[in-house]
């Protein structure tokens, strides 16, 4: 079962988080979310647990539970969801308009930014 964790100490780390859940069961990973810019702990992350019986009983038993300082939340982690989003990303790209007032001596026209 894969557990979400939230609220956690930004000093935890993952051989801490995988520490607290072995204490009940088999932890077959565990994983703090880093921002990808600062290199630095979002404060969540994921614990994988084999037995969900034992799983179960962690989220239970440590769902408001005081670790390094923090209350954290613990709950079965759910399936992200799509928010309808379209594959591929991006694009847009032109962002500018033509300012139709200000043309140059040689008859050029001259574009600016929306911004």
């Amino acid at each position: 079962m894969n557990i979400y964790v939230g609220s956690l100490s930004y000093n935890v780390d993952e051989a801490e988080l995988r520490d607290i859940f072995e204490e009940y069961g088999e932890v077959t990973s565990a994983k703090i979310i880093i921002d990808k810019y600062s290199g630095k702990s979002k404060g969540f992350g994921f614990v994988e647990m084999a037995d969900d019986t034992e799983a179960n009983q962690a989220i239970e038993e440590l769902n408001g539970h005081d670790f390094k300082g923090r209350t954290i939340v613990v709950n079965k982690s759910e399936e992200r969801k799509d928010n309808n989003r379209r594959p591929g990303g991006g694009g847009g790209g032109g962002n500018f308009r033509k300012d139709n007032n200000n043309s140059n001596s040689r008859g050029r026209t001259n574009f600016r930014s929306n911004y």
